[in-house]
């Protein structure tokens, strides 16, 4: 990968002739009070008597082919910040000369700040030839009135502009309630901002171009640092379309349904939607390898228009994915989407996104069946005989790109496919019979409880809302047993009490009864349950130990292949 890492302070940043632009479609400056008093805070730490030597601003990724002018790739609300900031400075400096205060001393300092760290006006044009240009919303703002230190406007401004004025008439009243008016104030601003310079620094990753771009953030978001890779595919899909020929109102629709888009799924939920949204219609593409693909596939602004209308119309229909409660869905379908999200299982995503897209509005019913068949085959593949994810995944996208391209137009050739990620039922029932779901964890104590009461209704034709907190989960060996279940070895206990055979529903007043008690007074309790599968634990086991579990789950293990089960007809 062609980059270099380097910790750069901020004056080493904009020293050298260096130039820096935040890209054209880059988004909108968005800090607010907020941040700029967290920053302001942590700036005048570095003051106090012991204060730290220095301050860590974070990554600033950039890209650049010479050295010399760089885009801003991440990093570009701090880098903003910090020159209205420098700028707010240099307008108090301003109104001392004004007031007559050290004037020609004051006057000189302010044209050395503004020359080192925000640029030089053309002596002939009095065009301002800034350090930093930001993107097409804000940099006309900064160029026209900020840089030139010109009277601000309050009215015609976009939101981001509006923010803009107030950051710098924020940081101009801090520096003047913190240095005052007097004979001295313009030399302590020059060497509070001459010191800050040298103790703000950043780690610097500069890379040549943007799938490089790409690579960086998806190392740094896998080591917990979140970087905005959906701002880098929109620079490049934006600089794609946006050419001489390109209309304002083009460029004005297109932001408004990226928008939308992100708007809908939010930034964080944006690459893993795209990746999604690609593998629903093409061969299997990694998420390493995404953009690079999306690059090498978009090429012109043809390509990159139909694009994003795409992603616009498949963000909703992801997001209904998502979201069980959408009012589209039917309630089989709602009741399969809310165990996939139960069961956590998001491989099949890319094959239902094609399926709703080709069957959905032509074919209800086949979408249904579809939906309820990944529903029944997670639940034996991924939750019970916990099989490998990657393969699952590969075979589902096979399917989805061919369902998108109709060569699977019917929901039988849909469900003969599916046949592969089918556990049949020896398998099903022996990893059933075994199965252990730690219910120390939310997921899974939900999941037990699905299980359960769904044997319930299957066996006994008694209906009960598995989420009520009427219910609760009992496990007969208890999760703390006492001195009296000692006849049962304590290794032996580890490996029985997260059994499936050794959980059952119970109404939660009893439960809360029982406590750690001993099988005997259990065993009391639940002749008295609501639940008939309780009440046959004390019909049918005098005792409690490993061999009852076992056989009990045995049981359980032929209701449910009943349950999850799918007819293949032959």
């Amino acid at each position: 990968m062609n980059f270099n890492t380097a910790n750069l302070t901020f004056r080493q940043l904009l020293g050298n002739g260096l130039t820096y632009h935040v890209p054209p479609f880059q988004r909108d400056y968005s800090w607010t009070e907020d941040e700029w008093d967290d920053l302001w805070q942590d700036i005048l730490v570095l003051f106090e008597e012991d204060g730290e030597p220095a301050h860590y601003m974070g990554y600033l990724v950039l890209q650049s082919s010479n050295n010399k002018q760089f885009a801003i790739i991440d990093g570009q609300q701090r880098m903003t910040t910090l020159s209205i900031m420098i700028l707010a400075g240099l307008a108090y400096l301003e109104d001392l000369v004004k007031d007559n205060l050290d004037a020609d001393r004051n006057r000189r300092r302010k044209e050395q700040l503004q020359n080192s760290y925000i640029g030089y006006v053309d002596p002939v044009s009095l065009v301002p030839r800034s350090k930093l240009e930001l993107n097409r919303h804000n940099n006309r703002f900064y160029q026209t009135y900020l840089v030139p230190l010109e009277p601000l406007p309050r009215r015609g401004l976009n939101a981001s502009e509006h923010l803009l004025r107030k950051a710098f008439e924020w940081f101009k009243s801090r520096f003047k309630t913190k240095l005052g008016t007097q004979p001295h104030s313009g030399e302590k601003l020059a060497a509070f901002i001459d010191s800050l310079v040298d103790k703000l620094f950043f780690t610097v990753i500069t890379v040549t171009d943007e799938l490089n771009a790409f690579k960086v953030f998806e190392t740094l978001n896998a080591r917990g640092v979140r970087l905005s890779a959906t701002d880098l595919l929109k620079n490049y899909l934006f600089s794609v379309i946006s050419t001489a020929q390109t209309h304002e109102t083009e460029l004005k629709s297109l932001e408004e349904r990226w928008e939308r888009i992100v708007g809908l799924l939010g930034s964080e939920s944006f690459p893993e939607f795209l990746r999604v949204y690609w593998n629903s219609r093409h061969k299997l593409v990694r998420k390493s390898d995404l953009f690079k693909t999306i690059r090498r596939e978009i090429t012109n602004r043809e390509q990159a228009f139909k694009l994003v209308r795409d992603l616009d119309l498949s963000a909703d229909i992801y997001a209904a994915l998502r979201d069980a409660q959408d009012e589209r869905w039917q309630k089989k379908e709602k009741q399969a989407l809310r165990q996939l999200q139960m069961f956590s299982v998001r491989q099949p995503l890319a094959m239902l996104m094609s399926s709703y897209h080709v069957f959905f509005e032509a074919d209800r019913q086949s979408f249904s069946k579809i939906l309820e068949a990944i529903s029944i085959i997670s639940f034996r593949y991924n939750v019970i005989c916990s099989l490998p994810s990657n393969e699952q995944e590969r075979l589902y996208n096979d399917i989805a790109w061919k369902i998108f391209e109709r060569q699977y137009n019917t929901y039988r050739k849909v469900l003969e496919i599916l046949r592969d990620l089918y556990p049949e039922e020896p398998s099903f029932q022996a990893a059933f019979s075994e199965k252990e779901l730690r219910t120390t964890s939310s997921r899974n104590k939900k999941i037990v409880r699905y299980i359960l009461f769904e044997i319930e209704k299957q066996r006994y034709g008694h209906t009960f809302d598995f989420e009520s907190a009427t219910y609760n989960l009992e496990h007969i060996l208890p999760e703390n047993p006492g001195q009296t279940w000692d006849y049962i070895e304590e290794p032996q206990q580890e490996r029985l009490i997260y059994r499936l055979g050794n959980m059952t529903p119970l109404e939660t007043a009893r439960n809360r009864e029982l406590g750690n008690g001993d099988y005997s007074i259990k065993r009391e309790v639940y002749q008295n349950s609501d639940f008939l599968m309780t009440r046959a634990i004390a019909e049918h086991y005098d005792t409690w130990n490993g061999e009852k579990i076992q056989s009990r789950q045995k049981q359980l293990a032929k209701v449910a292949s009943n349950i999850w089960r799918i007819d293949f007809g032959g």
